[in-house]
């Protein structure tokens, strides 16, 4: 029953979601996603269970995005995952995971679901 949260301690909603959590009582494993990004199936697997597909879970606004050329229609979802693993900055934050469900922080509240 461990919850995990994929986190940037610079980004106001990912800190937010932190602490409605702890506020909760929850301890989570605490993965700053920057410095240790998912892998290929791992982010598969969130975005399956966040019901997304990648874009939608992709800072669009990044200058990674627009330089990569991920706005490129005919990216298929292998390719975008492989984009967001090798630039992590693209990954919206935070997103929390616990037992097979997960859900992005935005707004923070939205993870209470799968609590």
């Amino acid at each position: 029953m461990t919850v995990r949260i994929y986190h940037n301690p610079r980004c106001s909603k990912s800190r937010q979601t932190l602490a409605l959590l702890q506020e909760r009582g929850i301890e989570p494993e605490v993965v700053e996603y920057l410095k240790t990004p998912p892998g290929a199936a791992e982010l598969d697997r969130l975005l399956t269970a966040m019901g997304l597909e990648p874009r939608a879970a992709m800072r669009r606004k990044e200058a990674a995005y627009k330089e990569l050329g991920l706005d490129d229609p005919s990216l298929g979802r292998a390719a975008l995952i492989k984009a967001m693993v090798d630039n992590p900055i693209l990954i919206e934050r935070p997103i929390v995971a616990k037992d097979g469900k997960a859900a992005m922080g935005r707004p923070p509240e939205a993870v209470l679901g799968i609590l």
